[in-house]
């Protein structure tokens, strides 16, 4: 399986990219097949089930309203945020949806999306089946889709082709599936990931296509910064948590403007940035997976705070950085995971600060060997961290950790700029251990909200 750029950075709305953005493309995936087998306008009820962790957190991340989104058929990077409430709302007030926004069904909100808190399907604990019936009730399409982490949703069948020996590989000029290879692969070529990167993108779609696609994902991440830096008030969801970013933004300004500096401005200025775009995420904004919605503000703070404060920067350098990260995300993906539902936190945030490390280390000048360290080590330091999301709600302590992410990303790519890429554990060996921490982890800790945070803070 070739995973691109814009598999691995897709732009949709939040709060969860497992949770919201997969369950939405599920929908939409069974309206398509229904149209596709000439039987949507037979269709005369839906049922939706869902289990395991879209079960026990679908509520806080909002998994419900996204398949009604997904029904109806609103698509998670086309979709107005600003148009989510009125169109659920109208079909809760109603008891009635238009699937494919077509064909008007009854639908009961409450009863034809069903919560099985039981045991989860046994192929992945994000699992969700959709079942269509005529006027007799009879059966006429079921289809089991399962949200495997950062927006990707397959089905049953295909679920199988994700395990590391399934995986199949096109015809791609620099095939590299660990990070040995890829070092191997630039050694002997005399490239560097982002180039090699780039060589596999371009087989399958136009250099234009690719270049108009790294820009437009910088420019969604830069606009949702900005937004959450501007915006206040309370975020969704019960636990009457508030927007921090604008507050501390208008501070640093006032700082700036009374020529104060601070010693650790910088570092304020990096967790600020991936603050606000997890702040827009929590609220349902417009934002991309980097690699998932609960890890989005890493990698934008990561490189707003390479544009704004190394010397010598400049936005040329931002597809090298993109390029570099979705390499280093690719490979974790495909051996191990970035869902927290699989392995926990670490295979989210813990992901993102070494795709981000590793694009810092690139436009920083870092050779392929010094890129991999400087991943490794973000990767390293994050392991076993756990997802234990308050009251299911991607806020605490999750917008919080993205900027512990980011700046431990600068850090692990300064430390590997330090060295010549030589270093003790490799890269593969990191991912391999974060997969079976995250194997051995209780089901408590993976975004079940069973477990940490979750249970020991008492919601006033």
């Amino acid at each position: 399986m070739f995973l691109s750029v814009a598999d691995l950075f897709k732009i949709g709305i939040g709060p969860s990219s497992s949770h919201t953005v997969g369950p939405m493309s599920a929908m939409n995936s069974f309206i398509e097949a229904l149209k596709s087998e000439d039987k949507l306008n037979a269709v005369a009820g839906v049922t939706v089930t869902l289990y395991g962790s879209l079960a026990y957190t679908g509520k806080g991340h909002g998994t419900d309203r996204a398949l009604v989104l997904g029904l109806l058929g609103e698509r998670p990077n086309k979709i107005d945020p600003e148009d989510v409430s009125k169109l659920v709302e109208d079909v809760i007030a109603g008891g009635l949806i238009k699937l494919g926004g077509t064909h008007e069904i009854p639908f009961q909100f409450d009863i034809d999306i069903v919560f099985e808190f039981g045991d989860p399907l046994p192929e992945h604990t994000n699992g969700l089946t959709a079942e269509a019936r005529d006027q007799a009730g009879d059966i006429l399409a079921t289809e089991t889709y399962f949200s495997v982490g950062g927006g990707f949703v397959v089905t049953r069948d295909e679920i199988a082709d994700f395990g590391e020996e399934g995986v199949r590989y096109p015809d791609v000029p620099y095939p590299f599936r660990s990070a040995a290879e890829m070092l191997e692969m630039g050694r002997a070529s005399g490239k560097s990931i982002a180039e090699m990167k780039r060589r596999n993108e371009s087989s399958h779609v136009s250099e234009t296509d690719l270049n108009k696609t790294l820009a437009g994902i910088w420019a969604v991440m830069k606009d949702c910064m900005d937004r959450g830096m501007t915006t206040e008030g309370q975020l969704p969801g019960g636990l009457k948590i508030k927007r921090r970013a604008k507050q501390i933004a208008d501070s640093m300004h006032a700082e700036e403007t009374r020529n104060v500096k601070y010693a650790h401005s910088v570092m304020d200025w990096i967790s600020l940035y991936a603050m606000a775009v997890n702040e827009e995420n929590a609220a349902g904004g417009r934002v991309v997976t980097a690699p998932t919605n609960g890890a989005a503000g890493v990698i934008p703070a990561t490189l707003r705070y390479y544009l704004e404060f190394c010397p010598g920067a400049s936005e040329e350098c931002v597809e090298e950085f993109l390029l570099t990260a979705a390499a280093i995300g690719g490979i974790i993906k495909t051996r191990a995971s970035i869902s927290g539902a699989e392995v926990g936190c670490q295979g989210e945030v813990g992901s993102a600060a070494a795709m981000a490390a590793a694009g810092l280390c690139a436009v920083l000048g870092g050779t392929n060997e010094q890129i991999e360290n400087a991943a490794e080590i973000a990767i390293e330091h994050h392991l076993g961290m756990t997802c234990d999301p308050v009251g299911g709600l991607v806020q605490v302590p999750c917008i919080e950790r993205n900027a512990m992410g980011a700046v431990k990303a600068v850090n692990a790519a300064s430390l590997a700029m330090r060295g010549n890429g030589t270093h003790f554990v490799p890269l593969d060996s990191a991912i391999e251990t974060m997969r079976q921490t995250g194997v051995d982890m209780l089901s408590k800790y993976k975004e079940t909200s069973q477990g940490g945070l979750a249970v020991n803070v008492t919601e006033c």
